[in-house]
């Protein structure tokens, strides 16, 4: 008779698994949106049971919550990793600018239009919304000091310019859902002609930067 041989299931650590469903869950939030995230589909995207997903996350809401905070968190670590390894500040910023005002960053644009929305209905999401909002420009903040100390950037508050310049940024970014297409270069460039105006730098400045970046240098991953 033939033999039949059974493939041994690799059963996954706790961590393991619930980095899955976490990753996952970002997938879906920033293709499909937030709303999509329900305990059933993930079980469906990882072909596991449902009771499975229920076990880490209870509640869709917690998963939710997560879900944005992973897809955010990791679009901060690409945009603006928090090792600055070589570069100076305004070469860092050039860098962000160039991969945050482009259309492969609407997914997240969109994504924390999607967010802001539902958290005034979901207390997890709008806790977690604060958190990335507060990582953000603290992140963004650094960089400026560290342009002041070594850059020539001028300023008399940097959290005051970092907020300034992300709501620029978060202004543009609501126009994802639109899909404009013939958006003048000025409106396009609006983030960082504000930057430049508010750093003290002369116009222009982070633009030719951004035209000297290397395919190497905006690699996100």
């Amino acid at each position: 008779m033939p033999s039949s041989v059974q493939r041994k299931r690799v059963r996954k650590t706790p961590a393991a698994r619930r980095a899955e469903i976490v990753a996952a869950a970002a997938r879906v939030a920033l293709t499909e949106g937030l709303e999509c995230i329900t305990l059933r589909r993930i079980a469906e995207d990882l072909d596991v049971r449902p009771g499975l997903i229920s076990h880490y996350f209870p509640s869709a809401e917690e998963l939710v919550a997560e879900a944005f905070g992973q897809a955010a968190g990791r679009e901060l670590d690409a945009l603006l990793p928090n090792e600055r390894t070589e570069g100076s500040p305004a070469h860092y910023l050039a860098r962000f600018f160039a991969l945050a005002t482009g259309a492969a960053y609407d997914d997240v644009s969109r994504l924390w239009i999607n967010a802001r929305h539902l958290s005034r209905y979901r207390p997890a999401l709008r806790e977690r919304v604060g958190v990335q909002e507060a990582a953000w420009r603290e992140r963004f903040t650094a960089v400026i000091e560290d342009g002041v100390r070594d850059d020539g950037f001028r300023t008399d508050s940097p959290v005051l310019t970092a907020i300034h310049i992300l709501v620029v940024l978060d202004g543009l970014g609501a126009q994802a859902n639109s899909r404009t297409v013939d958006r003048p270069q000025a409106v396009a460039l609006l983030a960082v002609t504000t930057a430049e105006r508010e750093l003290g730098l002369e116009s222009g400045t982070l633009s030719r930067l951004a035209d000297e970046l290397t395919e190497a240098d905006l690699a996100r991953d």
